[in-house]
């Protein structure tokens, strides 16, 4: 992977590897920012560890905020899903994880796809900034999207006819509010990747991204999601 201490300069410049994580999105992440854990928090330390330097993990509740502090210059390395409206501000790794974007609906909504949700008549609840806000704003072409904190709460708190989601959490919610039901099928595959900025060396962008495909390979990644309890969550095939 090349001389590592030059990789270690680039992309950790004040000594310590500042990795954003998002604790909004429970499959990669979970726990408080004082005390972290998951797939993300994982990777971030084995990083870290590789490139012998120490690791502050700088928590957020979004990924539109960990996406701020990399292109801010406040985090060095974050963790996003692959996006065309981040492409130019973002160097990203082959995907890590596969997460599958879904719709809530209530339970006796007459939508029997993901297809049938493009209609004049209908508002989607997403979490702003999200993966699947950016790839909804960029594919619907007659619903409305409506931007919270939370495709859900606004569901809720609005009267929506759909939420947007994460596959594993929308289906906890559907399981809490029997009125609710996930629509068969998903709207898109979120494909999960480690991200710097595009400045760094054509050397620490190719260290990242041999070591998320060791990761891959070895059963690393495999093994985190395990032990944060994600068994279902699908890694990501070879780059």
């Amino acid at each position: 992977m090349g001389d590592l201490s030059a990789v270690a300069a680039d992309l950790a410049p004040t000594g310590t590897l500042r990795a954003a994580v998002n604790l909004g999105n429970p499959v990669l992440a979970h726990g408080t920012p004082e005390e972290p854990g998951g797939v993300t928090v994982d990777l971030a330390r084995e990083v870290a560890a590789r490139l012998d330097v120490p690791v502050a993990l700088v928590c957020f509740d979004a990924a539109r905020k960990s996406f701020e502090a990399l292109t801010s210059g406040a985090a060095d390395l974050c963790f996003l899903a692959i996006e065309p409206a981040r492409a130019a501000e973002v160097a990203f790794t082959a995907p890590y994880v596969l997460i599958e974007g879904v719709y809530v609906v209530a339970q006796d909504s007459s939508f029997a796809s993901p297809a049938d949700v493009d209609r004049p008549d209908v508002r989607v609840g997403v979490k702003r900034g999200s993966a699947y806000d950016l790839y909804l704003t960029r594919t619907l072409r007659h619903a409305a999207i409506v931007r919270g904190e939370d495709g859900v709460t606004a569901f809720e708190e609005q009267g929506l006819e759909v939420a947007a989601g994460i596959r594993q959490p929308m289906t906890a919610y559907t399981a809490a509010h029997p009125g609710t039901r996930v629509l068969p099928g998903r709207f898109m595959e979120i494909r999960q990747a480690v991200a710097t900025t595009p400045d760094r060396r054509p050397e620490t962008v190719a260290f990242l991204h041999g070591l998320v495909e060791e990761l891959k390979a070895n059963g690393f990644v495999a093994g985190s999601l395990r032990r944060a309890n994600q068994p279902d969550v699908t890694v990501a095939p070879p780059g």
